[in-house]
């Protein structure tokens, strides 16, 4: 299984990135796809997913800022972030869950810094 997450970098408060994560090694539809972020010091933590048939699921402190879709054409899961603030600075990476449990594979991980 491999999960290539990309899209981070450097922004200022307010701003928006797009990341993509694209899967290999899983029958993707059949997945639920999610999205974690770990910030130096602290826990990885989940901030989105979506269910196969498409429900959503997000951290409050994301809502309404923070799109979660997925492509299964593609095996490709997306999270659209928008009104950045300093504290979504992390290391974010995708993952995926078959029945209840997350796969034990994380990949490289893509870096996004929010600046004040």
């Amino acid at each position: 299984v491999q999960l290539q997450a990309s899209g981070g970098g450097l922004v200022q408060a307010g701003g928006s990135l797009r990341l993509s994560c694209a899967a290999s090694g899983i029958i993707f539809r059949k997945y639920t796809m999610g999205w974690f972020r770990q910030a130096p010091g602290k826990q990885r933590e989940l901030v989105a997913f979506v269910a196969t048939g498409g429900g959503t699921y997000y951290k409050d402190s994301v809502k309404g800022r923070f799109t979660i879709s997925r492509d299964n054409a593609k095996n490709t899961v997306y999270l659209q972030m928008s009104g950045l603030k300093p504290e979504d600075t992390a290391a974010y990476y995708c993952n995926a869950k078959y029945g209840s449990i997350w796969l034990d594979t994380w990949g490289q991980g893509t870096q996004v810094t929010v600046s004040s």
